[in-house]
Parts: structure tokens; C-alpha cells; sequence
């Protein structure tokens, strides 16, 4: 059995213009303090990385690397939440995803798409200089527009949305199957790939790819009443990657998974710092561990009502107190004893 590592920081919602999180040896100063061992690094946001310059210099991944070791701190995986998104992007959405790409590129959706993929694939090769074996990302969505049936959905609508979104992730995974880095997916509503039928869509238009795997963020599924738990014995082989994030779900007599166009505040589902919702993290610590996860279990804070600053501070304990340190040998050893075929043949009455 093996032993999760953590806690680990997306910096994503972070990131900021005032020190200390306007730099990544800054921020990482931050939350060294607080106990993280590990930073997920978000590769789109040039006050903290340089995406470019990782893909084409070992040596200034190398150099993060010892600026971090001195803090007692590792990379996690490298972040391409956004660049994924931009792979597959609903005409419904262009104007509002443009913020996610350079200026350059605004109101030009097939040039969006071309950076979008270049940037993957210099994080598989960033990836590899760090010596990462996994990433974490977005999948980006065709089909989401027609997530509820309503116009009744043309025959071979979705199929054609997932044969698409396919087409454009193979010859990207194919380039991290060359580096030796899984490309994990948040599962997550917004994107094609939102609950366990979507991700096996999905990895069937794939034929199984051995890279295609999951960012597993219990948040997600309570906001979709999904039985996050079941979903681990699931899909437990795929899941390289693990946000920590809590949510909770109070439905009333206005509103319920949909939420009605409310704010998150007022949302019957919403997003909440670690210890303040519904997930149940002693259950999904429990089965990851029962299933030899050994990879970096990562605080991704989102909440509705408290501070991010009291959010992460409180976040690292949490994480660690429920890391669970495998045992090496069963409780019950001390009653045990050795093989004897013979004896056990006596024991069930067989000669």
C-alpha cells in the first residue's frame, strides 16, 4: 500500500499583483508558512511562470525546482486549466473564452485554438523537466450548449461533439505519451467531460487512451448530487490527480442542482472552504488510500462566503490530518501463521 503525498496549493486563485503573491518564490515563501509541501502551478498566469521558456530551458524548470526544495516544497503537476479549455470552445462562448488567450488572437477562433494547443503541448514538455508524470487541465466543450434535452437533440449530435473533441486531444496525447505525462481532466459542468458517462464518452472516442485520465474534485459531483464515493471504485485506475475541495448542496422549495441564475451566495449549491461543506473526506481519503493512490492531494480553494487567506491557512492542517499513513502489514498479523497446505486441507475435511 502507498501514501498520498501533501498538502499540496493551486495557486491559481492566489495569484495576485501585490506581494506576496504577485511572484512565484514569493508565494511560495507564503505558503511554506502554512504548511503546503507541494505547489500545482498554473502555467497561463506569467506572474508566477513562464510557459515558454520551461518547454524550451531544463534549466529554468531546474532552477524552480532548487528554489523550491530549499523551502521544503515540490511541484505538483503544471496547471493548463484555461489552454485546455480553449482547445474546444462552443461558438455560444467565443467572446467570453477570448479572455482566456492573448490579445492576439481575440475574435479569431481557429487561431485561439492553434495557441491553445501549442501551449499543451510545450506543458507536456515543461512537464517532463520538471520530472512530473502528470498534469492537470480541461477538456473544453462542443456539446454543452445541448446538455439538457430541451429542443429534442438531433440524432448523432453528441456523438459528433465527442468524435470532435477526440480529434483534437489524440495528437496532444499522443505528445504526452512521448514525454511519459498523464493529462488529467478536471471532471467538471461547463465542460463536455462533466460526470463518469461523459469521461467514458469521451475515452471511447479515444479508443482507451493511456493518457486520458482525471483531476478527481469531489466538489464538482456534490453540486451534481453524483455519489462521489462510488465514483472512485469506478474510475480509480484514471484518477493521476486530486483537488481538495469542498461544496455543499441545501436544496429548497426555489431552486435545486440548477440554482436558478443565482449568485454563488445564494446558490443551493456552492462551493466552500475545506471543512465548511458536505464533502465527506474521511470516505474519499479512506478509498484512495485502499486503492495504493500515491499522488499529491492538492487544496484547490473556492468559497462562497470566507477569506482565501483563512481558506489556505486553514486548508494545509486539514489536508494532513487526513492523509492517511498506509499501514505495512495487517492488524491482525500477530494471530497469524504460516502457509501449511496440508493443514488447511485438514481443516476444510479434505483428505
Amino acid at each position: 500500500m502507498k501514501t498520498m503525498k501533501g498538502p499540496g496549493l493551486f495557486l491559481a486563485q492566489f495569484a495576485g499583483d501585490a506581494a506576496p503573491f504577485n511572484s512565484l518564490e514569493a508565494i511560495a515563501d507564503w505558503a511554506a508558512d502554512l504548511g503546503y509541501k507541494g505547489l500545482q502551478i498554473p502555467t497561463f498566469d506569467g506572474r508566477l511562470f513562464d510557459l515558454d521558456q520551461a518547454a524550451a530551458s531544463k534549466g529554468y524548470c531546474d532552477d524552480i525546482k532548487g528554489m523550491l526544495a530549499d523551502k521544503d516544497l515540490a511541484v505538483t503537476e503544471l496547471s493548463t486549466h484555461l489552454q485546455g479549455q480553449l482547445v474546444a470552445v462552443h461558438p455560444a462562448f467565443n467572446e467570453a473564452f477570448d479572455a482566456f488567450a492573448p490579445e492576439a488572437v481575440h475574435g479569431n477562433p481557429d487561431a485561439r485554438t492553434e495557441w491553445a494547443v501549442d501551449q499543451m503541448k510545450k506543458a507536456a514538455v515543461a512537464s517532463r523537466h520538471f520530472g512530473l508524470d502528470a498534469s492537470v487541465s480541461f477538456p473544453g466543450a462542443l456539446a454543452w450548449p445541448y446538455v439538457y434535452p430541451w429542443p429534442q437533440r438531433p440524432a448523432g449530435l453528441i456523438d459528433t461533439a465527442f468524435e470532435e473533441l477526440a480529434k483534437r486531444w489524440k495528437p496532444i496525447l499522443d505528445i504526452y505519451d512521448e514525454h511519459g505525462v498523464d493529462v488529467c481532466y478536471e471532471i467538471h459542468p461547463g465542460e463536455d467531460v462533466f460526470d463518469g458517462a461523459t469521461f467514458e464518452m469521451f475515452l471511447d472516442a479515444l479508443n482507451g487512451h493511456a493518457r486520458c485520465c482525471i483531476n478527481y474534485d469531489p466538489s464538482h459531483f456534490v453540486l451534481q448530487q453524483l455519489d462521489y464515493l462510488a465514483f472512485i471504485d469506478i474510475y480509480h485506475e484514471r484518477i493521476k490527480a486530486f483537488h481538495v475541495k469542498d461544496a455543499e448542496f441545501n436544496p429548497d422549495g426555489r431552486q435545486g442542482v440548477y440554482s436558478g441564475y443565482q449568485p454563488w451566495v445564494q446558490r443551493a449549491g456552492r462551493f466552500r472552504s475545506l471543512g465548511d461543506g458536505q464533502v465527506d473526506f474521511a470516505g474519499i481519503f479512506s478509498k484512495l488510500a485502499a486503492y495504493d493512490y500515491d499522488s499529491w492531494a492538492v487544496l484547490e480553494w473556492e468559497c462562497a462566503l470566507k477569506h482565501p487567506e483563512d481558506g489556505a491557512a486553514e486548508g494545509a492542517p486539514f489536508i494532513a490530518d487526513h492523509i492517511i499513513r498506509v499501514t505495512e502489514h495487517a492488524f491482525d498479523d500477530f494471530a497469524g501463521g504460516g502457509t501449511d497446505a496440508a493443514k488447511n486441507r485438514r481443516m476444510l475435511g479434505l483428505s
